[in-house]
């Protein structure tokens, strides 16, 4: 079994990489208590597709340099509106600003608390929004 301290470094790694090539605006919500199949959502989003790549593809870095998996599926490379890519006991969406307005997934999950990716605070670190 995987640790929860682990994963949340695994996460910080995956936010900070979506936060450097994206324009800012990453959320991690602790979805864990509702949701049986992941813990937490990366939420990040870029002016267009070509950002929205670039952050998939340091996400992906960023996570194994961590030392943590590869991904279980992507989806959405085709068309780059909505990227997932799927950890397991993770989930990162990374949209087009557009498709995050429209999908409003922080709106939609606004009871789960909110992680502060940035700090060290682990489990300890979430807030409720």
């Amino acid at each position: 079994m995987i640790d929860d301290d682990e994963v949340l470094s695994w996460v910080r790694a995956a936010a900070g990489a979506a936060d450097a090539k994206g324009h800012g605006e990453v959320v991690v919500l602790a979805v864990g208590e509702l949701l049986a199949v992941t813990s937490y959502f990366v939420i990040g989003s870029g002016r267009n597709d070509r950002q929205v790549k670039a952050m998939a593809g340091a996400v992906e870095e960023a996570v194994l340099a961590a030392g943590g998996p590869k991904p279980v599926t992507i989806e959405g490379l085709d068309t780059l509106q909505w990227v997932l890519v799927n950890y397991g006991d993770f989930v990162v969406h990374l949209f087009v600003d557009e498709a995050r307005a429209f999908y409003e997934l922080e709106r939609l999950w606004r009871d789960v608390p909110t992680v502060d990716w940035r700090g060290e605070g682990g489990a300890d670190a979430a807030a409720w929004s």
